[in-house]
């Protein structure tokens, strides 16, 4: 079984680099400058190519990518071409995914709400989703992942699922096929998940913090059926064990906690992608490393590529 470790977005090791600099809406409303949006843009581009390549370096092959490389392009009144004049960084990010054989995706924001009882919401919802998938899209990206959270609570669960079951089925099949639903802390468990997939044929990406927060019935038998390319979950530590911090993040991972999750999914015999969703990202991904290499006998073939029996 085939265990490869990926972080999100930032490399703490890389200074002063960020493909998330951002360009607010307030901000844009007072300048209307154009010109200091699209240096921002180029920008994100540079710094995300530094990432990749400081990724492919340290053979990192799992990567989530940040959802603001381009600020506001989901904003109706700000109107702006950011596909077609910047090709060229398009194909070479996409080069170097693709070359490379990285696997990248997005995780949708809290602002993304397909089962919203405000149309309006589901409208920008939809403009969210298609953002990522035209970014995936210009980057060449065969398999794409667009990560999401069932959403709403409104009038109970029942009615929220119904919900997201009636909007999801109104979606572009191309976006159909991208979505990836993650339980989450507080209202949306794992089994809520299963039964969406089961019902909507579309992969459940297991978050196992959310599940002590937020925890069902288990199976991750049906969890790996749901996937046709190699599964993907998510792991992060509590940042204490008290309860009003149990579900924020830890900056590292605990290694002991994460030996007892590879215990329980070994026997499922697959290869699995897991993202470490910790505030200290790439540093929390090879200090993780660190440990297990002390603490057990796994087989790491490359710096972040274990294989567990």
């Amino acid at each position: 079984m085939k265990i490869r470790l990926g972080y999100a977005c930032i490399s703490e090791t890389l200074t002063k680099v960020t493909s998330s600099s951002n360009y607010t809406y307030t901000a844009y409303q007072k300048e209307k400058n154009n010109l200091k949006l699209d240096q921002i843009i180029i920008s994100n581009f540079l710094d995300l190519e530094k990432i990749l390549t400081y990724n492919i370096k340290n053979n990192i092959h799992f990567y989530r990518l940040s959802s603001n490389i381009i600020p506001l392009a989901t904003k109706k009144e700000v109107d702006f071409d950011y596909l077609e004049p910047y090709q060229i960084y398009y194909k070479r990010i996409g080069a170097l995914i693709n070359n490379h054989h990285l696997r990248v995706d997005f995780h949708i924001s809290e602002y993304c709400v397909l089962n919203s009882v405000n149309q309006e919401v589901v409208e920008n919802s939809i403009e969210i989703l298609k953002y990522h998938y035209q970014l995936l899209e210009a980057f060449e990206i065969k398999n794409k992942v667009l990560i999401m959270h069932i959403g709403s609570n409104a009038f109970g669960k029942k009615n929220s699922l119904a919900r997201f079951i009636h909007n999801f089925k109104s979606l572009p099949k191309y976006l159909q096929e991208c979505i990836v639903i993650e339980n989450d802390d507080k209202t949306f468990t794992i089994e809520d998940c299963l039964n969406l997939s089961k019902q909507l044929k579309i992969p459940v990406c297991f978050d196992y913090h959310h599940f002590k927060c937020n925890e069902s019935s288990l199976s991750y038998e049906k969890i790996i059926q749901s996937w046709k390319t190699t599964p993907k979950m998510h792991f992060s530590s509590p940042k204490s064990k008290l309860k009003k911090e149990f579900r924020s993040h830890h900056d590292y991972i605990n290694s002991d906690d994460f030996i007892i999750f590879l215990n329980e999914i070994k026997h499922l015999n697959c290869d699995i992608d897991i993202m470490i969703e910790a505030k200290k990202k790439d540093e929390a991904l090879f200090r993780l490393v660190r440990e297990l290499k002390y603490k057990t006998n796994y087989q790491f073939i490359d710096e972040t590529t274990l294989i567990i029996k």
